[in-house]
């Protein structure tokens, strides 16, 4: 079930398959018919439940013995999808059109499906979210699974909050899986509830692929979850997720700064860089505390924004920041 905003309906129409980045969906269309007032009013607020698309199964490779269970499933993860999470895939399109054009590219570059940018979704929503269980950053790392796929993490600074890093470091990791189970749903549960977890229940159960499996609820509906929040970025407008470009977040430029020596006041650093601190971190949430130590021979790369974009006043509005629990200022 999804709401429209308030009691309005706009009077557009858009052919999805015009749209070559579906997270962006700049709806020019849409634009115009606000500007022009173009806007029926309803006589009562109306809710209408979406149903999944008949066409899905087009492109969505299917399990054929277990039809019932998959038919299930996905229409349970749809219907959640648009009614207790329907607030936040608002958030989540719009801070896509800041990240996917980050991480779709290094997907690309070490062969791993883009559709395994919605697990990064489905994981933390694009923010720097840590779990009960301490699982950290967009990829939601553990701590030792992190280290294995080579993020530094310490006192000082914690890559499981880099999005470039961490990335790279979730595609070893996915392709680990993916040469352990050769299915990608596996992978994803894999992911969701940990290797040792699912080979478990794979020789308890004496099967081979997940939608035959009985797993936990979380992992036995993730990969269902993965697939709704597919859909809903690929048709948002189709699915009552109406945006103007404007108010989409953008990604600020940014330089890159090469350092190869300690700082010992990271905020003293910030102001001789033309920022403060607060920028400092925002664009360089890896950094956990006002210092950091550096080898000559093997240099960070820290971000700053470009000239034109470093008063406050013009990135207002363009982050969502909050320090984690474990940040020290």
């Amino acid at each position: 079930m999804s709401f429209f905003a308030g009691n309005i309906s706009y009077n557009t129409k858009l052919d999805f398959k015009t749209i070559s980045n579906p997270a962006a969906f700049y709806l020019t269309n849409l634009e115009a018919d606000l500007d022009k007032n173009k806007i029926v009013i309803l006589d009562n607020s109306h809710a209408f439940a979406f149903k999944v698309p008949g066409d899905i199964f087009k492109t969505v490779k299917l399990p054929k013995d277990n039809w019932l269970s998959f038919s299930y499933s996905l229409n349970f993860r749809w219907d959640r999808s648009n009614t207790y999470w329907h607030s936040n895939f608002f958030l989540y399109l719009k801070r896509a059109n800041r990240f996917f054009p980050v991480i779709e590219p290094i997907l690309k570059k070490n062969g791993v499906p883009d559709d395994m940018k919605y697990l990064c979704v489905a994981e933390s929503g694009f923010t720097h979210a840590v779990s009960p269980a301490g699982a950290s950053g967009f990829w939601q790392f553990m701590k030792g699974t992190a280290e294995n796929y080579g993020l530094k993490i310490n006192e000082e600074v914690d890559e499981r909050y880099h999005i470039q890093k961490s990335t790279e470091a979730a595609c070893r990791y996915l392709k680990d899986l993916y040469k352990s189970y050769g299915s990608w749903a596996l992978v994803a549960a894999a992911y969701n509830m940990g290797q040792g977890g699912l080979d478990k229940q794979l020789k308890v159960q004496k099967v081979n692929n997940y939608y035959d499996l009985m797993l936990n609820d979380e992992t036995a509906r993730y990969v269902f979850r993965i697939l709704a929040i597919k859909i809903i970025f690929e048709h948002p407008r189709q699915y009552g997720f109406n945006f103007l470009p404007r108010q989409l977040y953008t990604r600020i430029p940014v330089d890159e700064i090469k350092v190869d020596t300690t700082i010992t006041d990271l905020a003293g650093f910030a102001l001789d860089m033309g920022i403060n601190y607060k920028i400092l971190r925002i664009f360089n949430p890896w950094i956990r505390q006002n210092q950091l130590t550096v080898n000559q021979d093997q240099p960070v790369i820290l971000s700053v924004p470009k000239e034109g974009y470093r008063e406050m006043e013009k990135l207002s509005g363009a982050f969502e920041y909050t320090l984690s629990a474990d940040t020290t200022l």
